[in-house]
């Protein structure tokens, strides 16, 4: 089952599905995928409500693309979500803390973006971007930082071999691969320097925890005009084979590089 999406998000909001007033105004934001979440922002003792809630905050988004975050497999709420989606009309499912192909066997049929949050996660990646119906991999930056038992203010760069083994794994099969979040919320050059960072890693987007933060997220993982300038340039002079533009040597995968980067823009 293809997803109702096809272009991979920019940026993926989470909003608590039991909270209104949210999703209210995450439908009104430019926001390439909005994510109604059971997961960590609500209450263990919200669960069951939050389930409930999805059909009434799913017409709050007023036909927007959305996804719903169910719990994880291990939890004993994973069941009673994956039937509560079954009725649904959602883009994606959005499984947390993934580490076997195997968790997503309920799930057959539905497209299914993967949260890689655990060391075995890690390792198992390639295998879970290869099951059927997973459109991508998701990093959950914070899970994975706490399993790997970084210390705080660690930063991103412990976590580097394990982001890229990510992206490598979503490649490999033509998947997304969208990053992990941006806990700071009062830092938008924080937010743009981290979203900048990991697209030259090669993610297509990010995951992100706030309204203010899809804006710098859109911006970062767009290309620019000078980019989409040059790419059109390419394509306009390309004859085929390799050949020389603007004093260097290119061949037909950096013109479908640049028809790529053409779907990208804003």
């Amino acid at each position: 089952m293809e997803p109702a999406i096809t272009l991979a998000p920019r940026s993926v909001l989470f909003v608590p599905s039991i909270r209104p007033s949210m999703i209210a105004k995450a439908a009104g934001l430019a926001a390439d995928l909005i994510v109604l979440d059971l997961e960590d922002s609500v209450r263990e003792d919200d669960k069951a409500a939050a389930r409930d809630a999805l059909p009434v905050s799913l017409e709050l988004l007023h036909g927007r693309c959305a996804a719903v975050r169910i719990n994880a497999s291990d939890t004993p709420h994973f069941a009673d979500d994956v039937r509560a989606i079954a009725t649904l009309h959602v883009a994606l499912t959005v499984v947390p803390k993934v580490q076997s192909p195997d968790e997503l066997a309920p799930l057959a049929g539905s497209p299914v973006l993967a949260m890689i949050e655990t060391p075995a996660g890690v390792l198992a990646a390639a295998d879970i971007a290869a099951t059927a119906g997973v459109v991508g991999l998701m990093v959950g930056t914070n899970d994975l930082a706490a399993s790997l038992r970084l210390p705080l203010g660690a930063g991103r760069g412990p976590l580097a071999h394990a982001l890229q083994a990510i992206i490598l794994a979503a490649r490999a099969v033509g998947g997304w691969a969208i990053d992990g979040v941006f806990n700071a919320l009062n830092d938008p050059q924080g937010l743009a320097r981290e979203c900048r960072e990991g697209r030259m890693m090669g993610f297509d987007g990010k995951s992100l925890i706030h309204p203010d933060q899809v804006a710098v997220a859109n911006t970062a993982f767009s290309p620019s005009a000078a980019e989409l300038d040059e790419a059109n340039a390419m394509i306009a002079a390309a004859q085929g084979g390799a050949e020389r533009f603007n004093d260097r040597m290119i061949e037909d995968m950096h013109v479908e590089m640049a028809r790529r980067m053409l779907q990208r823009a804003p």
